[in-house]
């Protein structure tokens, strides 16, 4: 490590991964996809992957970027001199179909990539080995399609990063010509990291909101009555997880409905997960916390896009309670949904001021104070409802294309109970990834929250 090309220090949000993965309080992120390839495509699909990996290097420094001294203060990034395919990259046979589909339409999960991803959101990364894997589950029955599952360390990349990862690679793949050498052993240009977001972004905060903020954490703060996160902290951490999902049809009807109710799918999705755990928790648990995610790419500097991979993100909070959430009369509330999307609207329009990210840079030891600290302890978050978009459809029928997509997350030892992952691939299919930590919510409860989501979306779209 001491001979690799220094990069520069790793920012106070990277920081935020990198003790969490140190400590092993949260491991990775993934993004998955299909991939169909023409039949003019006749070399073996580890060609391809190969030439695309080389790509996706080529184009994101990250990609060969690994952490210095993460047990430290004040760990740094340093660039791998060559990367080993055959070391980062895996393949195995697996049955069609990352979202195979039965006789009547609808699609069913894709349980060898859900086991293929709950292995991986448990295997942390060692140095000196790269911050990311791909892992290709190969369709026995249709040499031309494909499911690469590319996992990473949430300090070289947010979820956008993902499908950024995905949309290099189609490119890739589409430029791609048959004599093209295929290497092994790639060596990363010498492109400078993209900054991190404390350089490009002032990441201000208003003197109440801080004072605020202070007062919670070193004077006193009240954990709101009836309030339902899970157990307590605890470590080892085990993650858990389900893929939930949803056809082109269900989600054209979803989204015909949320603008009939001024509400978005995002804060929709928010509402539903919040009935789904009231509907199958004690009723002495009136309060249900939830944080989103929200890209921060929309105010950064042109340098930084939706094609970037880096980590440009902000949470924000929404509260729910059984009253409003669950009526006695069954009626789904419609006002919910509009009122979580004016909160999403309302922490859009503040640009990042008031960010809980920026509350880091208070922070002295990341590793005890956001982590170790913590165990033992109530957490302070019910579920998370993270939603990356949809990946534009790639339609010319000689360029290769991504259907199906799946977005998932281990799960996060000191944060929410239940996370919900979602993204909508180029076929139109909206997927779920349902993640937890064994020993948290017990997987009955989970399997019934899930049951009833489905059972929400599925009464919306009849409407």
């Amino acid at each position: 490590m001491d001979n690799l090309e220094i990069l520069r220090p790793v920012g106070r949000l990277e920081q935020y991964s990198t003790s969490r993965h140190q400590v092993g309080f949260y491991l990775n992120v993934a993004v998955s996809a299909t991939y169909f390839l023409p039949d003019s495509f006749v070399l073996p699909i580890k060609d391809y992957v190969y030439q695309a990996c080389e790509a996706a290097i080529a184009e994101h420094p990250s990609l060969s970027a690994i952490v210095a001294d993460d047990h430290t203060q004040d760990p740094y990034f340093v660039r791998l001199p060559e990367i080993d395919l055959g070391q980062v990259v895996s393949f195995q046979d697996r049955k069609p179909g990352l979202l195979a589909t039965e006789a009547d339409g609808e699609p069913t999960p894709d349980l060898d990539l859900q086991t293929l991803l709950a292995t991986q959101h448990n295997t942390p990364f060692r140095a000196p080995n790269p911050l990311w894997r791909v892992c290709v589950l190969l369709d026995i029955e249709d040499e031309r399609q494909f499911t690469a599952a590319f996992i990473y360390h949430h300090a070289i990349g947010d979820g956008i990063s993902g499908k950024a990862f995905h949309q290099t690679f189609l490119r890739a793949l589409g430029a791609m010509d048959s004599s093209d050498q295929t290497k092994s052993i790639i060596k990363p240009p010498r492109l400078p990291l993209l900054p991190n977001i404390e350089l490009v972004h002032p990441m201000s905060l208003s003197l109440f909101y801080l004072a605020k903020k202070i007062f919670q954490a070193k004077v006193y703060s009240r954990r709101p009555t009836g309030l339902w996160t899970g157990s307590k902290v605890l470590v080892p951490s085990q993650t858990r997880l389900r893929l939930v999902p949803f056809s082109k049809l269900i989600v054209g009807a979803i989204k015909d409905r949320c603008r009939q109710e001024g509400a978005t799918i995002t804060a929709l999705l928010q509402t539903i997960v919040a009935r789904s755990i009231f509907a199958h928790i004690p009723p002495e648990f009136t309060r249900l916390a939830c944080t989103g995610a929200l890209s921060s790419r929309g105010w950064l500097p042109d340098i930084i896009t939706d094609e970037s991979m880096g980590v440009w993100v902000q949470d924000y909070e929404e509260a729910y309670s059984r009253e409003t959430v669950a009526p006695s009369d069954g009626s789904f509330p419609w006002a919910e949904a509009r009122r979580s999307r004016k909160t999403i609207q309302s922490v859009l329009k503040m640009k990042g001021k008031n960010a809980s990210t920026s509350l880091l840079q208070f922070v002295d030891d990341f590793q005890e104070e956001l982590c170790l600290s913590k165990v033992g302890k109530d957490r302070d978050k019910s579920f998370e409802v993270s939603n990356v978009g949809v990946l534009n459809p790639q339609t010319h029928p000689d360029l290769p294309s991504i259907k199906g997509m799946v977005f998932s997350q281990c799960a996060s030892v000191m944060g929410n109970a239940i996370e919900v992952s979602a993204i909508t691939g180029g076929d139109g299919c909206l997927a779920l990834a349902v993640s937890w930590q064994q020993g948290v919510v017990g997987a009955d409860l989970v399997n019934e929250v899930i049951e009833s989501i489905k059972q929400e979306l599925y009464s919306i779209e009849m409407v």
